[in-house]
């Protein structure tokens, strides 16, 4: 099954009452296509079914409802996943001190009494493209920038100022109309108040955005200042997702991005960089721990042997630290089963990467 990412839903016909839907004859594409959507009130497997695709229409009833599709543009490592997890209120995008952590577009949704937005968390802005994985994910960059209605371009405070025109060719370049920008000046706690200031100035004199926000994403300082600007921009139009949701992507995606965060903090080097992770099998046993089985994509041998360790050590330390991790996201004991195996050049074969998701959908075997 497939999740797709490539399109935001059409305000008009979430505006349709039932009677209405009955007349033109809609039925939607694939009403069950969010069977494990992540739900925000406990993070459990929400079955979206009949009752669950009733409960969506109906939020187009209040008619004062309103949303906003956000999409967070940055270069590696600058916080933009921090950012997101903040507004969303909880871990959606697996976050590391490696850059380019993040490979898909993470869509996180933040819900409040009269409005809703919608965050595409992309990968960072990269110019020098070294596999079609670099590649397929700047488009995903491109998509999620397309979709928006507005941007945040996320920059790293201790860093020295420099223009943000990259990130913006590659985010919105393709755009016939300016878009509402708004630069976050993220990591802000690192750095004096008087630096705060004049790259401030800096920011505001020399790059073509509606406003700057200093911020500290991994405290949350700021981030409400982050979220008014974004609901001043709010165009009418209803809720799209039950306010009880947080992320459209199933369990399963999140579970292999926590393997893979593990992956990250526990290997160096290029190890973690030609790490693929899918969910093979999620079994839910009722008298028994779920079980899910795991399968770790290396391009080459001597990675695999890195993975594995000596006497299986570093890979039954890997399995311990993402099994921790998986069952306080999903609030439930599991059976976490770790296989390692070998594709040689998985990151350039384009038919392998649209299967593991690359392709602006989310596979949901």
């Amino acid at each position: 099954m497939l999740l797709s990412l490539s399109m935001k839903p059409d305000r008009n016909m979430a505006l349709l009452d039932d009677y209405e839907m009955e007349e033109l004859d809609f039925v939607p594409e694939n009403p069950n296509h969010r069977s494990e959507s992540v739900c925000k009130c406990r993070i459990c497997c929400c079955a979206w079914e009949a009752e669950c695709w009733e409960k969506k229409k109906n939020w187009g009833r209040r008619g004062r409802e309103r949303e906003i599709y956000v999409a967070v543009l940055g270069k590696p490592n600058v916080g933009k996943s921090t950012l997101s997890n903040q507004m969303v209120g909880q871990k959606l995008s697996i976050v590391t001190d490696k850059p380019q952590t993040t490979r898909h577009r993470v869509l996180g949704i933040c819900s409040g009494p009269d409005h809703q937005m919608i965050l595409y968390d992309t990968p960072g802005v990269i110019e020098k493209k070294m596999h079609k994985l670099d590649t397929m994910m700047m488009k995903n960059v491109r998509s999620a920038a397309v979709n928006a209605d507005c941007v945040l371009v996320v920059v790293d405070a201790c860093k020295v100022p420099a223009k943000i025109d990259e990130v913006l060719e590659e985010g919105v370049g393709d755009l016939k109309y300016k878009v509402p920008t708004l630069l976050v000046l993220n990591k802000k706690d690192l750095i004096k108040p008087g630096e705060i200031a004049k790259r401030l100035e800096w920011y505001e004199k020399f790059t073509d955005v509606d406003e700057v926000i200093p911020v500290s994403a991994k405290y949350g300082h700021g981030v409400e200042d982050v979220k008014d600007w974004i609901l001043s921009k709010l165009p009418l139009g209803p809720a799209y997702y039950p306010k009880d949701i947080a992320s459209e992507h199933p369990e399963r995606f999140f579970v292999a991005e926590i393997v893979r965060e593990k992956i990250f903090l526990q290997y160096r080097n290029e190890v973690p960089y030609a790490c693929q992770v899918n969910v093979v099998s999620y079994k839910t046993r009722p008298n028994a721990k779920d079980f899910i089985q795991v399968e770790v994509i290396v391009e080459r041998n001597t990675q695999k042997i890195i993975l594995i360790g000596k006497e299986g050590k570093a890979l039954k330390l890997l399995a311990t630290a993402a099994r921790l991790d998986i069952e306080d996201f999903l609030q439930k004991k599991v059976f976490l089963e770790v296989e390692v195996k070998v594709k040689e050049n998985w990151r350039q074969d384009e038919g392998l990467l649209k299967d593991y998701g690359y392709g602006g959908h989310i596979q949901a075997l």
